[in-house]
């Protein structure tokens, strides 16, 4: 049986992780910071928390790194940890490199130092290509990041990738486009307004407060993603993949297909808040996926339209795993 460490195990991507690994008969191990006081409310939504066996590990400092992995000695670990809100890293910079960079190294760093086989995925993101314009982004396109949370992402992509080339580790990034979820909190755009959007279909006066909604994004559903990293780890050599769905649509169809979703015209509800927009946006994010389906099989299941979609339905039901197809 092998054994997994997913640091990050309480957010929406550890959650779902955790699920398909245990599907797939790992020992699943879940860091957290402090295991004792966490909710691990992600977990108990999916109905899996008793099967992970939960550990305090914080990323930041290098020692309790370094036990855990001599403690649990897994054959994989998922750094998933780390501040994961581009909007509040521009309130929390410090936090959100910290978190991000210096949790990276340490965990790359702990695995050089243990001598230990272990196969490490490194949680990437698209923020850190910036603003490309109608470029699709692909594993070759440069980091041009306009956030401090693309900043820490790119800091942590090229350690990786260091340290693979330095010290022969068995280390891979997932340079992940957008992806969403019903474990996603409501201070994650998409789930703000499904969430608002339901409410308002059950009778609530409110509107629905939004910043720029012309952005567009590569939306995608999380659990197909979960599966891309795990498919990394499997390879015989490893590498860096950009995971997307290679379709790009604007915020705004989003919101139009959620209010649709609810027999809602959505123009009647939203409001544009000027005081929502960030410091530095990016217009625009296109992806060129095509590496991860010609090196190991993976194509995105779910489109945006699709993840609106099911993202209401979970809403309405109260479930974290509706019914996909």
């Amino acid at each position: 049986m092998k054994k997994a460490l997913i640091c990050g195990v309480s957010g929406q991507d550890g959650a779902y992780l955790a699920h398909l690994l245990l599907q797939k008969g790992y020992e699943v191990y879940g860091g957290s910071r402090d295991a004792q006081m966490s909710s691990f409310s992600n977990l108990n939504r999916l109905d899996i928390r008793s099967q992970v066996k939960l550990v305090s590990v914080n990323i930041n400092d290098f020692r309790s790194v370094l036990q855990t992995l001599l403690k649990i000695r897994p054959d994989e670990v998922y750094n998933l940890a780390g501040q994961s809100s581009v909007g509040l890293s521009f309130e929390q910079p410090v936090e959100t490199l910290e978190s991000i960079s210096i949790g990276t190294l340490n965990l790359l760093e702990a695995i050089r130092f243990s001598e230990l086989p272990i196969r490490l995925y490194n949680a990437g993101s698209s923020e850190s290509f910036g603003d490309t314009g109608r470029l699709a982004a692909s594993e070759e396109t440069p980091f041009r990041p306009r956030s401090p949370y693309g900043v820490a992402k790119a800091a942590a992509f090229w350690q990786v990738a260091n340290y693979r080339e330095a010290y022969q580790l068995f280390a891979s990034t997932g340079i992940l486009f957008n992806h969403e979820s019903p474990l996603r909190p409501e201070r994650f755009v998409t789930q703000k307004i499904v969430a608002t959007a339901c409410r308002i279909a059950k009778g609530s006066n409110e509107k629905l407060t939004l910043g720029n909604i012309d952005i567009a994004r590569d939306w995608g559903w999380a659990p197909d993603y979960v599966e891309a990293m795990w498919l990394m780890l499997q390879q015989e050599k490893p590498d860096d993949y950009v995971i997307a769905t290679g379709h790009t649509r604007k915020l705004k169809d989003f919101i139009r297909i959620v209010f649709e979703q609810l027999n809602l015209d959505w123009e009647e509800y939203v409001e544009i808040d000027p005081s929502f927009f960030r410091p530095t946006d990016l217009a625009e994010g296109n992806a060129n996926p095509a590496k991860a389906l010609w090196h190991f099989g993976w194509v995105a299941k779910h489109k945006m339209e699709d993840v609106a979609r099911l993202m209401v339905d979970a809403k309405l039901n109260g479930v974290a795993l509706p019914t996909v197809s």
